[in-house]
Order: structure tokens, then C-alpha cells, then sequence
């Protein structure tokens, strides 16, 4: 017997930041939506929530937080008066604070289905056929068809395994298995000097781990600001991180012991890192695994995303692809933003997406947050611009915080004063970059923040202060 079909206006695929927030706002603007995601925990019920929810974000954020409470109580604290004996590190309750933390997220999402009206099916959605102005969708696991007139790819990203060492989450790990390790390293490697294995990084040094980070690419951190990429590899070697940039991986061999790795370093001299572990972080790539793009003859670029125009719309007529299948940073505040847009676009609104003042953070810490333009970007497009900066060092509220590392830099245009970008490495860096992000949405100048009154004693201040050096007139420095 012929299963019946299940109709919608919207079907998105993929319940990860892009995918589980475009089907709310689709659902908001009166569609009636459904989600498939193929995410389960360990008990195998459904976690929406993609990536970012489950391996990424929200796990890695609770993990640094634990190792930090860990490493102030160990280091920290007794420069407060806070006096700490016998200190031992219950591994196994850090990881269950992590998971449960990552539960809550899976259960708010479902809630926010709920909610909002939006019909979840847990399976990996595929395409079956384009069919009388729409997409028939199959969800793998289950018997259910559905169809739509209008389907969101929203599939996210795997991480990348080095060519001939596949991940077997046990010596060779990548995002997933570094976020589950279950006993600290003597030993640990990590492959790639990005925000994963920084973050990474950090979290098992911080527990009693000696981390050597090997990076292929003769700079730290090109892709930050010059000043800010210098401050943060003094800082990182400081904690006790072992950099060695501009190597070279051959051959890894791995063992039920641990892991070799050879290589050469800059200097083209044969090495060895022979560690317990190691964290391959050398970036992500698209996932489009069981999605079944021929059957319909969705196009994909020569790099395997979705290829998609600047409003995300693919080669098929109402289908769209968001977030890290489709060009463009692999952030997931990306994908949020590109989701909302999307479902607004079906809606014949006009969604808003600028890439220009997308921010980015490193959780490490100090953290590490930017918006817009380095200064070596401004020099190479020739663009005449003026820079102040200013040290939380000089910061009241980083004083009493007990963390004064790091500065705030403003670069802003030499003639108009619009602030073209805010580069920030020091505490709570990510909360601080939300100013700049809407300063330079509104197109405001230097001087816009330099003569809003910010709270006394805040770390914000330090924000003010760096506008206020753009015009080389700062008042606490």
C-alpha cells in the first residue's frame, strides 16, 4: 500500500543553525514548514541543532569555560584571596556538564519546533524528483515522503581528515573526538592553528596536556590582524603552547599507544612529534553525503558546495542553499543570518545579509574577536586609513577583572572617519565586537563611539578609548 505524501510550502533540510532557524522564521511568515535532520544522541533520540550543537560550538564553549574555571582555580584565584587546597580534576563530570549542556540545546530547539508549528522528522532528507512545481523529499529511516514548492538546503559541513589518516575518534580526532576525550593526554598533537585546534588546544593545556600545534602556513592566524595575531602567539606560548609554523606533515603513523608524526619544520630539518593523541583541525568541507543532488540536478561548484547566487537561490527554481554547503565563512551566525534571509526571500520580503560585517571569534583566552578589514587588507587595496588602539592594561574594570592582556584596534577611513574595521584579542572579546558590528552596519564614524557615553567602570571603555586614538586623543592612556 502507496504511503500517502505530506505536503508543505517549505521543506528544509538540515536542523543546524541555518537550517533550524530558517524553518522558525519560515513557519513565523505563515508557512507551513517541516525540518528533517538526521542528528541522534547517544540514547538515539533526535538532536536538532546540526554541528554547532552537538560537535561544535555550544560543546567546545562549555568545555572552555570548565577548563578555565579549572585553570583559575589552579592558578588564579590565590591572587584574589581565594585560597584553593587539594584541587583534583573530575574529567568525567566535565564531560557529563558538557553533554548536558549540549542536551539543553537539543530539547530548546525541539521546544521552538513545538513552539512555532514546524513539523520535525528525524532521518537524512534527500531529493527523489522535481515533480508538478515542487520537490518530492524522502527521509531515509522512515517512511515518510514529503513535498514542498519550496525546499532550504541547509546540510552544514564535515570536518577534513588528512589524505590517508582518516579519523577513528580514538588517536586521530577531529572536532567530535577532541570534545570527548576521555582521560587528559600526557601527550597531545594538533594539526592546524585555526580556531578549532587553538580552541582545542587550549582546553586540554589548560587540564595538564602538553599541546604542540604544528601549522602549515608560515604566518599565525593570517586571516587576523597582524597586531593582534602577534599579541595572541606571544600569549598562547606564554600558556605553555608549543607553535611551530610554516611545517611540513609526511607520514603519521598511529598505534593503540599513540601517534607519530613526521615532518619538517621551517627550516626544512626532518622532525618528530610523537604524542597520544592528535586533533586534525585543517578546516571543514561541504556536506552533501545522501542528499542525492543528481536526482534533481541540483549544480554544485568545482569545491563541492551548493553553488548559489549572492541571495542563495541554487540553479533550481525554489530551491535555496544556506550556511556552510554554500560559499562564504563557515560561522554559524552566518548560516542563521542566511536562513532568516532566505525565508523572507519566499516571502517576497527582502532579506539582509552583509558579509562585510560578519564578526568572527576565537574562544580561546584571551578571546579574539574582529569585524571588517585588517590593516594589512587596507595597505594591500591601497585604502588610506587611520588606526588607534588601546590596552585593557590601561582598562579600570580589566584591573579589578584580574585580566588586563590584550587591546582594542580601530581602524577607521583617513578621510570620512567611517570605521572600516575593530580587532579585539582580550576578556570577553565576542561580547564587546556586538558594538563595532553595529556601528559599522549604521556606517558610523570614529568619533560616533568615541562620544557615546559608555558605563564606568566597563570593559567596553576600552572600545571608546581605541575610537577615541583614532583621532589620537585617548583620555586614560
Amino acid at each position: 500500500m502507496e504511503n500517502l505524501m505530506k505536503n508543505f510550502d517549505v521543506i528544509v533540510i538540515g536542523g543546524g543553525p541555518g537550517g533550524y532557524i530558517a524553518a522558525i522564521r519560515a513557519a513565523q511568515l505563515g508557512f507551513n514548514t517541516a525540518c528533517i535532520d538526521a542528528w541522534k544522541n547517544a540514547k538515539g533520540a533526535p538532536a536538532p541543532g546540526g554541528t554547532c550543537t552537538n560537535v561544535g560550538c555550544i560543546p567546545s564553549k562549555a568545555l572552555l569555560q570548565s577548563s578555565e574555571h579549572f585553570e583559575h582555580a589552579a592558578h588564579g584565584f590565590a591572587e584574589h584571596g581565594v585560597e584553593v587546597s587539594g584541587l583534583k580534576l573530575n574529567l568525567a563530570q566535565m564531560l557529563k556538564r558538557k553533554d548536558e549542556v549540549v542536551g539543553q540545546n537539543n530539547a530548546g530547539i525541539l521546544f521552538l519546533f513545538k513552539k512555532n508549528k514546524v513539523s520535525f522528522f528525524n532521518g537524512l532528507g534527500s531529493f527523489v524528483a522535481a515533480k508538478d512545481g515542487g520537490y518530492e523529499i524522502k527521509v531515509e529511516g522512515t517512511e515518510e515522503t514529503l513535498f514542498a514548492k519550496y525546499v532550504v538546503v541547509a546540510t552544514g559541513s564535515n570536518a577534513r581528515a588528512l589524505p590517508g589518516v582518516p579519523f577513528d575518534e580514538d588517536r586521530v580526532l577531529s572536532n567530535d573526538g577532541a570534545l570527548r576525550i576521555p582521560d587528559v593526554p600526557k601527550k597531545l598533537g594538533v594539526i592546524g592553528a585555526g580556531v578549532i585546534g587553538l580552541e582545542m588546544g587550549s582546553v586540554w593545556r589548560r587540564l595538564g596536556a602538553e599541546v604542540t600545534v604544528l601549522e602549515g602556513l608560515p604566518n599565525f592566524l593570517g586571516a587576523v590582524d597582524e597586531t593582534i595575531a602577534k599579541e595572541a602567539h606571544k600569549l598562547f606560548t606564554k600558556q605553555g603552547l608549543k607553535i611551530s609554523l610554516g611545517v611540513k606533515v609526511g607520514e603519521i603513523k598511529t598505534t593503540k599507544k599513540g601517534v607519530t608524526v613526521n615532518y619538517t619544520d621551517n627550516a626544512g630539518a626532518a622532525q618528530v612529534l610523537e604524542c597520544d593523541r592528535l586533533i586534525v583541525s585543517i578546516g571543514r568541507t561541504p556536506n552533501t553525503h545522501g542528499l542525492n543532488t543528481e536526482a534533481v540536478g541540483l549544480k554544485l561548484d568545482e569545491r563541492g558546495f551548493i553553488a548559489v547566487d549572492d541571495e542563495c537561490r541554487t540553479n533550481l527554481p525554489g530551491v535555496w542553499a544556506v550556511g556552510d554547503v554554500v560559499r562564504g565563512p563557515m560561522l554559524a551566525h552566518k548560516a542563521e543570518e542566511e536562513g532568516v534571509a532566505v525565508a523572507e526571500r519566499i516571502a517576497g520580503q527582502h532579506g539582509h545579509v552583509n558579509f562585510n560585517t560578519i564578526p568572527w571569534v576565537i574562544y580561546t583566552s584571551p578571546e579574539i574577536a574582529w569585524v571588517g578589514k585588517t590593516e594589512q587588507q587596507l595597505k594591500a587595496e591601497g585604502v588610506a586609513y587611520k588606526a588607534g588602539s588601546f590596552p585593557f592594561m590601561a582598562n579600570g574594570r580589566a584591573r579589578a577583572l584580574g585580566d588586563t592582556t590584550g587591546m582594542v584596534k580601530m581602524l577607521a577611513d583617513a578621510k570620512t572617519d567611517e570605521i572600516l574595521g575593530v580587532h579585539i584579542i582580550g576578556p570577553v572579546a565576542s561580547e564587546l565586537i556586538s558594538e563595532c558590528v553595529m556601528a559599522m552596519e549604521f556606517k558610523a564614524a570614529s568619533e560616533d563611539i568615541a562620544r557615546i557615553c559608555h558605563a564606568h567602570p566597563t570593559l567596553s571603555e576600552a572600545v571608546k578609548e581605541a575610537a577615541l586614538a583614532v583621532d589620537k586623543r585617548t583620555l586614560n592612556f
